[in-house]
């Protein structure tokens, strides 16, 4: 039996980790899958693809039962997150000052609540939580030992109280990852990408314009979280690079969707073009956003926010998560976040036609995969 090949170009979101967790991820992942689907799953090592280690990393995905390989391909940009991570707390607390006067001055929330609330509050509760968690941790221990101590000492010991615990809370409930997320999009809607991140993004199209008049079966794009924002960008510069039209067997898919995070800030006028440019071109868009995902923007088309209609095929579904786990496993609630937000990268309890391992290693083609998860009640 002929072999069908899959070629998958991943990009994540703003994460420093990089490469060397998400491919243990996967293999934690295939190996989920292939207990769940019967069909073994082998997924090789690390090596650096065409254009450089440090523009994408590649691995083998076979599956031999279904008769499915893949080419996996990691758009690397880790490195560029890394040098504008921020581990001070102090200096992340002040960048968040000028970000949220940005927001404040450019973000069309009065919009972004009609597309979608919950990112609003998601967006807006982190600062709020950064001053209110560590003055209650302060404030309460200040209060009660004040009977007993002066008052100088009592507040000492609140402020020391403070420090050891309102960090861990803070990371709970995510709120610096989310200060540092907000802060870089500010500067990304602000200033553009820069030089080191345009020139990133131009490699990464050029590559996958490389390999769409390859002998794959099917080509999938996949952008999850900040990715999404950024494969927009990439997309026009697809569109740029590519002589004709994009084959059928080409698709983008959208997971988790934050485009409106950088989409509707009225100063990001190099981010509206890029959208705009897509308007009028023809391929196929997936995009699997999660109602509880407060991170997401579900069933928010993003070629339609700088744009009144456009060419492209456009499926907008969510992943239903709640169908396939059982409620012990579920990722709900505030405190896990962070963890629904990478669902969409996970296999559940039961197998979806459109968790990751499926769409990137399983038997069915990406049309296969959607009319299958349509059938389901």
């Amino acid at each position: 039996m002929e072999k069908f090949k899959r070629k998958v170009f991943y990009l994540g979101g703003f994460d420093p980790r990089g490469v060397r967790f998400y491919h243990q991820m996967y293999r934690d992942q295939a190996a989920r899958f292939a207990q769940l689907s019967g069909e073994p799953v082998a997924v090789s090592g690390r090596r650096a693809g065409p254009a450089g280690s440090v523009v994408s990393t590649h691995w083998s995905i076979d599956n031999p039962q279904a008769g499915v390989e893949t080419d996996y391909e990691f758009l690397r940009w880790e490195d560029l997150v890394g040098k504008v991570w921020i581990r001070n707390p102090l200096k992340l607390g002040l960048r968040s000052i000028a970000t949220y006067i940005g927001h404040a001055r450019f973000m069309q929330f009065g919009r972004m609540k009609k597309l979608r609330p919950g990112p609003v509050l998601t967006i807006c509760y982190p600062p709020v939580l950064a001053i209110v968690i560590p003055l209650l941790f302060a404030l309460l221990p200040a209060l009660l030992l004040w009977i007993v101590l002066p008052l100088w000492a009592a507040a000492l010991a609140g402020v020391g109280i403070s420090a050891l615990l309102s960090g861990r809370w803070l990371n709970k409930l995510v709120v610096p990852w989310l200060l540092r997320f907000t802060y870089y999009h500010h500067s990304l809607a602000a200033g553009g990408p820069g030089p080191d991140l345009d020139a990133r993004l131009d490699r990464f199209a050029e590559r996958i314009v490389g390999e769409m008049d390859e002998p794959w079966d099917e080509i999938l794009f996949v952008t999850h979280s900040a990715g999404t924002i950024l494969g927009m960008s990439v997309m026009r510069r697809v569109f740029e690079r590519r002589a004709g039209p994009l084959p059928d067997r080409f698709a983008m898919v959208g997971m988790g969707q934050v485009v409106p995070v950088v989409a509707l800030r009225t100063d990001a006028r190099w981010y509206h073009a890029d959208l705009a440019s897509l308007a009028d071109k023809a391929f196929h868009y997936i995009d699997l956003s999660f109602p509880p995902d407060g991170a997401a923007y579900f069933n928010v088309n993003p070629l339609l926010l700088c744009a009144d209609a456009h060419a492209a095929r456009v499926d907008m579904l969510s992943p239903r998560f709640h169908l396939f786990y059982d409620p012990e496993n579920y990722h709900g609630g505030w405190s896990n976040k962070y963890e629904a937000h990478f669902d969409y990268l996970r296999v559940g309890d039961r197998l979806s036609p459109l968790d990751f391992i499926s769409l990137t290693a399983g038997r069915r083609s990406l049309d296969q995969a959607l009319a299958a998860f349509r059938t389901i009640p």
